[in-house]
């Protein structure tokens, strides 16, 4: 079980990495604009939200707090929010902008990777729905000003 928690903690973020590109590779043309254009604001949007909301929120890390190792690797340091968590949903949630299908899969696939976290002991739940929310935000506003200013 420890194998499958390692997997989904710290490899299955990089499965959605390949989703989301062979997805892009299979849109059209205005569909590939689309994502790019989200990704490239909702990501680093995204990273200086989660930067901003660890200064106002603290989480110590179960495996510091309880005592114990955690199954993958990490320093004791604020657990607000789960980075892997935060950008696995920025890129399943900016796919799900153009393709909704495919979008589901890796919103799914994100959430797996946030449970695999808990479940490793480097983040507590708070800090897996904090990344949630920072995400939606994040690809929300980007798809809505690239809406506002007729990019997409």
């Amino acid at each position: 079980m420890d194998e499958v928690i390692v997997f989904l903690a710290s490899k299955l973020h990089v499965a959605i990495v390949v989703i989301a590109i062979i997805t892009f590779l299979l849109s059209t043309k205005k569909q590939r604009m689309a994502l790019a254009l989200t990704a490239m604001t909702a990501l680093p949007l995204s990273y200086l939200l989660g930067k901003i909301a660890s200064f106002f929120y603290y989480t110590e890390r179960p495996f510091s707090e309880l005592g114990i190792a955690s199954l993958v690797p990490h320093i004791a340091d604020n657990g607000f929010p789960s980075e892997h968590t935060l950008y696995a949903m920025v890129i399943a949630a900016a796919v799900f902008s153009i393709r909704k299908n495919w979008g589901l899969l890796l919103i799914a696939l994100a959430i797996l990777v946030g449970v695999g976290r808990v479940l490793a002991y480097v983040h507590n739940p708070i800090d897996i729905v904090g990344s949630v929310f920072i995400a939606s935000i994040a690809v929300f506003s980007s798809v809505y000003v690239l809406h506002r200013i007729n990019v997409q």
